[in-house]
């Protein structure tokens, strides 16, 4: 993910406790890898905290959106995977296998300065993601 390194500090700030299952999945986001589903949130934040519960889970992952520290996204499965809400996050997706392929490389920057200037807003974060095959399902067609 981007920068999630200081999640307990900013909800501190925010005027929230850190609960020990708030910690537990405050510590997965921040180590567990990228485009996490609740489910492996709650799989590995059991690992720190044992007592974990799927309702825990749910509600700190609502809490850390509300709070925009996170944003769900889709990778062309069924399930909510979450990223972290500043910066860029950038994927190819295959629609035939949903294998997911980050990219740190965007050509974007120009237009988001453009965007900001003619609309006076101001862009913090920005989600791109482009849809098609991979190499193995283009074969496989």
């Amino acid at each position: 993910m981007t920068d999630l390194s200081d999640l307990s500090s900013r909800l501190r700030r925010a005027g929230y406790r850190l609960t020990a299952p708030r910690a537990a999945v405050i510590h997965v986001l921040e180590n567990g890898g990228e485009h996490l589903s609740p489910a492996e949130v709650l799989t590995l934040g059991r690992q720190t905290y044992p007592g974990l519960s799927r309702a825990s889970v749910y509600r700190t992952l609502d809490l850390l959106s509300e709070l925009g520290f996170i944003r769900p996204i889709m990778l062309g499965d069924t399930c909510q995977r979450y990223v972290a809400s500043e910066g860029g996050h950038h994927h190819l997706v295959c629609s035939g296998c949903g294998a997911v392929y980050d990219f740190e490389r965007c050509g974007v920057d120009g237009l988001a300065a453009t965007l900001a200037e003619e609309y006076h807003f101001q862009i913090r974060s920005h989600l791109l993601e482009f849809y098609g095959l991979c190499k193995r399902c283009q074969t496989d067609v």
